[in-house]
């Protein structure tokens, strides 16, 4: 199977991908969540009219000329309305959030009034309406205040609370199953004996799934044998996971057997090689409903091909709209030669030039083997195939990574 373009394998592996059903979700539960359907109001905010200050609820007519005292006839407090009327002459003590009692239009502030026992006087005239929330002010029963397809941030959170709404309709969260693969791995911890490694590409990737708004299904390691892959991937089905993320033995060599314990179960394969660099060797298929996707094992290969394709692949089924990692335009620290077939993704450091513009520049290894360099990069800078030779200054596009800049 001949290398594909990084934007074709993309668009393969979107195909056919739908945002996953609808669920309610507890306003604690629905953050950075996209909603399914509008979200109307079941109340009016405020429900009555309020006073925006602490004060006296009077009626206009009788402030409009001070100094004027006025009998105190109550109080009137959030939460508990006075079940009077204010007539001429008369005030009621009003708090923040109190509802203004019949007959009284506007509200004197406590600083413009002088209290002896149960007599106000006013020293300062007062406007109708002055210091009042009318009904409404915030919204009214029944408007549509949130649309679907709104990823709802911690102010729309705070706003379906106000409407009075417990739950809010979301898709539901992709689950994502993730499994790595190769006699060679062991445990963070462990004394690996001769030839083996510690694994550590599940942990990057379980923790992305999780950013992107994910479920995961950790299915550990196994060994490179065909009915414990199978075994593996058979759970990952029953656990109903949405996409199965597999790390390692995607390949075809004799001890890579991912592609044919999933040939096996039934997948319907897509590609498995794919014009980049890290990552040449990326599988994309369905296992029926679930998606696949088998990256390599090398941890820099993993985690680019997983950032590039498994993201965006979560957020589809999500029910978001910006599907890709945005990139920024920055100028080069460094030259470049000029590139060959495959896009590269440069782990890149990024700093701020004397205007303020972004200089990244990749370092000078690139080995898919070096986690530390990984850890270190702020961005990737990104060429694309048969890019020519670039100097030091010119344009680049990067996409960053979690960094400060």
């Amino acid at each position: 199977m001949a290398l594909m373009s990084v934007a074709d394998a993309l668009a393969r592996v979107l195909e056919g991908a739908m945002p996953l059903p609808p669920e309610d979700a507890p306003l604690d539960d629905a953050y950075d969540r996209v909603l399914a359907a509008d979200v109307a109001a079941l109340r009016t905010q405020p429900p009555a009219d309020l006073s925006a200050m602490d004060g006296y609820a009077v009626r206009a007519d009788d402030v409009a000329n001070v100094p004027v005292t006025l009998e105190l006839i109550g109080e009137v407090a959030a939460g508990h309305p006075f079940a009077g009327r204010v007539a001429k002459g008369q005030a009621a003590r009003i708090f923040t959030g109190g509802v203004v009692p019949p007959g009284a239009d506007t509200i004197v502030i406590q600083e413009n009034t002088k209290r002896e026992g149960s007599r106000v006087s006013v020293t300062t005239a007062t406007p109708r309406a002055k210091h009042i929330r009318r009904t409404g002010l915030d919204f009214a029963q029944g408007q549509v205040l949130l649309a679907r397809g709104r990823r709802l941030t911690e102010r729309d959170l705070m706003l379906a609370a106000a409407m009075n709404h417990p739950t809010v309709p979301v898709h539901q969260r992709p689950c994502v199953a993730v499994l790595g693969t190769g006699d060679e791995l062991r445990a963070p911890g462990s004394t690996p004996g001769p030839g083996e490694i510690i694994y550590s590409n599940g942990f990057a990737l379980m923790a992305m799934v999780r950013a992107a708004g994910a479920k995961v299904i950790d299915l550990g390691v196994v060994p490179d044998r065909l009915d414990d892959t199978i075994a593996a991937i058979r759970k990952a089905r029953a656990q109903a996971a949405d996409i199965l993320l597999t790390s390692g033995g995607a390949s075809v060599g004799d001890h890579d057997l991912v592609q044919k314990a999933l040939t096996a179960e039934g997948l319907e394969l897509s590609f498995w090689k794919v014009a980049m660099r890290p990552g040449r060797p990326l599988m994309h298929g369905r296992l029926s409903a679930m998606h696949v996707l088998g990256v390599p094992g090398n941890p820099v290969s993993a985690f680019v091909c997983s950032l590039l394709f498994l993201v965006p692949l979560i957020r589809r089924l999500a029910g978001r709209g910006d599907l890709q990692p945005a990139t920024e335009s920055a100028k080069l620290g460094i030259e470049l030669p000029a590139n060959d077939e495959r896009a590269d993704y440069l782990r890149s450091a990024l700093a701020r030039g004397p205007d303020g513009t972004l200089i990244a520049t990749p370092f000078a290894t690139q080995d898919s083997s070096m986690i530390a360099t990984l850890a270190a990069a702020d961005c990737l800078v990104i060429r694309e195939p048969y890019a020519p030779p670039a100097k030091a200054g010119s344009a680049c596009v990067v996409l960053k990574l979690k960094s400060p800049l």
